[in-house]
């Protein structure tokens, strides 16, 4: 793949907007169309649609190219000046009413976008319904302006694939550095929240896919509860672990958001087990650590000291707003990887075909073992970097009945619960365990593939339970996070500690889309 560097500088990157006819609507900041502005009825859901699509075009179409958006709505603006002229009626639909929101490209909408995981082999395939939650954005009055690019099939691919790449999308860029990676599978709805081309975005996640590019790229990111939020519609990985969830610049908009799109439906069995949802946004509390017991799980730090000296700032900050620090709690390190890859390449395989059935009939491929042949007969687009040796190996597998699908379920499930998760959080009365959700975002190599050291998403992603990450400042430029994990359904909790966090420190800075980040070390006297 090509990639054309425009502008060495902050200062350039402006100079290239305004330059090419960028209005004035599109700054650099990416703070101008506030949800608040928007669902108040300062900024109409037009002048919001507007002022996105203008960034879009400056910032992801030209300018840095980010290559975040896969795909723009072609009705959003019918749709804006629709929801205008019911607010000018006096009928608002609630805080999201106009308010403009990006998904990713591998949940289902039933209108003039196509829905394909960033796969040639879905291009140009129109589902033949929305998804749950899309239906639900559209009812609170969100205005989807686009799909967003993602590590194509949401990352099951390959064993060295390269995170933000798609086929069909090419590379989504890093924002914070351009020649540095996004990770993924969320990686284009990240990196459009972060770069502001759009108020808020829905990300998926098995395990990773929500809050590692949400850390990476310096933004809030929910991961909730298997069966918070309807998974219908979304193509699927694995039913034990996937889930939609928020990806924001605040973690009041993710509480709006879980908001809109949490709740029971028939589709989806995970979510009749679930507890009637919270209301989030009330739940926010700047005070919600004082007297919070929160555990430090240190096995997770991720050996790189300046990023762990970051993060044993942020637990600092949780002390100094009166929280009961407990460092360490015995949280080891995942020994069940390998159990882990087997359920989720058990339940893709079998997964799939229904998801196609359902909302791609048309489609020339049915199976797995069609879009591997795709794969083969296209290779040149759709294998130039890397192949598919996690579809060959899914292939090969056997059915949900066979004993070693059971048997590294059971394993995932008592390891992740039991033995961890659940054994920390009762052991020591914890309202949530803490960790660097990551480190800082790794030069993208398409000959290697990724290089991430690590993280603190597999112990929630197996368990089922709820994750939220929050910036929590920068090394070198690039943005890092800290993780909030607690027990299922926990997400009210959480938010409000992430909020207490949040507003205590505002470490949070806006990108500035330069060509790389090699900066040394400041030393002060």
């Amino acid at each position: 793949m090509r990639r054309r560097t425009f502008f060495e500088s902050v200062g350039l990157v402006a100079a290239g907007l305004m330059s090419k006819g960028a209005s004035a609507t599109s700054p650099i900041s990416a703070s101008g169309a506030h949800p608040s502005l928007i669902s108040g009825g300062e900024m109409s859901a037009t002048q919001a649609a507007r002022y996105f699509l203008d960034r879009i075009e400056a910032i992801d179409r030209r300018g840095p190219r980010l290559r975040s958006m896969i795909e723009l709505n072609p009705d959003v603006m019918r749709i804006a000046a629709a929801l205008d002229a019911e607010r000018h009626e006096g009928r608002r639909r609630g805080p999201l009413h106009g308010v403009p929101v990006v998904i990713k490209d591998n949940i289902a909408t039933g209108d003039k976008m196509a829905t394909t995981a960033g796969s040639l082999a879905l291009a140009g395939i129109r589902a033949t319904r929305d998804a749950d939650l899309v239906r639900r954005l559209r009812e609170a009055g969100a205005v989807i302006i686009g799909k967003t690019n993602l590590s194509e099939w949401a990352n099951i691919r390959s064993t060295r694939s390269t995170s933000g790449w798609s086929a069909r999308g090419g590379l989504t860029r890093n924002p914070y550095a351009l020649d540095r990676n996004t990770s993924g599978s969320s990686s284009g709805s990240a990196t459009a929240v972060a770069a502001g081309l759009a108020a808020m975005a829905i990300g998926t996640e098995t395990d990773g896919s929500i809050v590692s590019p949400a850390s990476i790229c310096g933004v809030v990111g929910l991961k909730p509860t298997v069966g918070r939020i309807s998974r219908d519609g979304i193509i699927p990985i694995s039913h034990s672990q996937d889930t939609p969830g928020p990806i924001t610049r605040s973690v009041h908009d993710a509480a709006l958001l879980l908001s809109a799109i949490a709740g029971a439906d028939t589709r989806d069995s995970q979510t009749s087990a679930a507890p009637a949802p919270d209301d989030y946004v009330r739940a926010l509390n700047k005070d919600a650590l004082k007297g919070a017991r929160i555990g430090v799980a240190k096995e997770f730090f991720t050996g790189h000291d300046e990023v762990d000296q970051q993060i044993e700032l942020a637990i600092a900050q949780l002390r100094l707003l009166d929280a009961d620090v407990i460092d360490p709690v015995d949280l080891p390190r995942v020994g069940y990887d390998k159990e882990e890859l087997s359920v989720l390449l058990h339940e893709f395989k079998y997964d799939l075909p229904l998801w196609l059935e359902a909302f791609a009939p048309h489609a020339q491929v049915r199976n797995l073992a069609d879009v591997m042949a795709f794969n083969n007969a296209h290779r040149n687009l759709e294998q130039p970097y890397f192949g598919q040796e996690l579809f060959t190996q899914a292939e090969a597998l056997g059915d949900l009945d066979s004993d070693v699908y059971k048997r590294a379920l059971a394993t995932c499930r008592t390891q992740s619960r039991d033995e961890g998760l659940d054994r920390v959080l009762q052991q020591h009365g914890l309202d949530a365990i803490v960790a660097p959700t990551g480190g800082t975002a790794w030069l993208t190599d398409f000959i290697n593939g990724d290089s991430s050291n690590g993280g603190f998403s597999t112990p929630a992603a197996v368990a089922g339970y709820p994750h939220l990450t929050v910036p929590a400042g920068q090394v070198r430029g690039l943005p890092v996070g800290l993780s909030f994990v607690g027990p299922a359904w926990s997400e009210a909790r959480l938010l409000a500690l992430g909020y207490a966090f949040e507003q205590a420190t505002q470490w949070r800075r806006d990108p500035q889309f330069l060509t790389r980040t090699d900066a040394p070390l400041l030393v002060r006297d």
